[in-house]
Parts: C-alpha cells; structure tokens; sequence
C-alpha cells in the first residue's frame, strides 16, 4: 500500500478535527442521544420496577433463525403454548400459525399493544394468539404444554425451579439462547447466538431425582 500512516492520520484530522466541537452541535447531539434513550426505555423496561432486580430482563427480541429455530423444536407437538417475555409476538405469530393455542405474556403495555395491533390487523383470532399484560412469575403455567423463553442466563436457574413445580409432565420447554442449568436436554437446534435448546418436563424431573443430593457437615 501507498498510503503511509502519516497519511491515514492526516484524513483522519482533517475528518475529525482536535478544535473543540460548536456548542450548538454538542447540544443537539446530547438531546438526540436524550431522546434515543427516552425510546428505548419505553419498549425496554416498562413494568421492572413491579419485578424483583434478580428477574428483571429487558426487551430483545428474538430473530428470524431463532424463531425457525424454535419451530423446528415444536414439531409434531400440539396444544397450549405459553410464550415468556413475548415482546412484539413473533414468536407466538409463529406458533399460532402451526396450530397452537397461544398466549403471549409480556408487562411491557407498549409491546403489548404492538402486538394485539399486529394480530387484529393481519386477522389472527384470539383462539389461536393471546396477548396479555402480565407478569409471569406470577402467572400458575399449569395448564400450559409448551412453554418457550428468551430471558437471560441469570434467570435460568430460578424460572426452570417455577416450571418444575407447574407444568405437566408431558410439558416441553424451548429455551432460546440460553439453557437450563443442570437440566438434561432433548434436543437442541442452531448456532450461535440463534441456539434453541428443547426439554421434556418428565425426562428433567426423572434426571434430577436421581441426582444424588449434597450431604452437608
């Protein structure tokens, strides 16, 4: 290359000049990033200060292989699905197309709103995708028998606790992203980032009554 370092610095100064910037510059810049944060606490964190700091997650939503990757978990499976965190509801567009009941729960209200607009808009029925306003963690999933969660890693291991005591026994579990601690899996989908890990409730209650519990002295 031509271009010595000399030169790379140079266009770089003349791009990125040392003088201080305009103060009416720095405002505007300061109140676009004001705003930017503005919007994101809207659809990020609505709703946390009602959940315990150790259970908060904020919003990100699932992408298009991960959803795929979801489906491909759930097939031959039937019945009630309970979609945790449901954010915009693209997952649970996703399963209501393929036959399941669903409902979405999210305490987002403006995520919440999105998604009911999305459903009436493109003519989903209600029978099939269900969004409500809702805390999960206080929620009985017991009449669920498929639950699908995109969280976070630190709430794995307390949320797979929740689900133990309430769902059936021929309930599945997709995990996105992020497994379950110490549970043994069916089968997981993906790569990466887009991962999906699936669980049958009777096979991790199985697995973990045979696991030999700690004496303590």
């Amino acid at each position: 290359m031509e271009d010595s370092i000399d030169v790379i610095l140079q266009d770089y100064g003349g791009v990125c000049p040392t003088s201080r910037p305009h103060p009416v510059l720095t405002a505007c810049t300061a109140a676009l990033l004001t705003g930017l944060y503005g919007v994101w606490r809207l659809f990020a964190v609505p709703g946390f200060r009602k959940i315990p700091w150790n259970l908060k997650v904020p919003y990100l939503p699932s992408s298009k292989v991960q959803t795929l990757n979801i489906m491909q978990l759930l097939e031959g499976r039937t019945g009630r699905l309970a979609d945790l965190g449901s954010g915009d509801g693209r997952v649970v567009f996703a399963a209501s197309s393929a036959g399941f009941q669903c409902t979405g729960f999210e305490i987002n209200s403006i995520l919440v709103a999105c998604a009911k607009s999305k459903a009436l808009w493109t003519g989903v029925p209600s029978s099939q995708a269900t969004f409500v306003k809702k805390d999960f963690w206080k929620t009985d999933l017991s009449s669920y028998n498929n639950v699908t969660a995109f969280l976070a890693p630190g709430v794995m291991e307390v949320l797979g606790e929740k689900l133990l005591k309430e769902l059936p026994d021929d309930a599945r579990v997709i995990a996105s992203r992020f497994p379950f601690p110490d549970w043994p899996q069916k089968s997981a989908f993906g790569s990466g980032l887009d991962q999906t890990f699936s669980y049958d409730i009777s096979t991790v209650r199985s697995h973990l009554r045979n696991i030999p519990k700690t004496v303590l002295h």
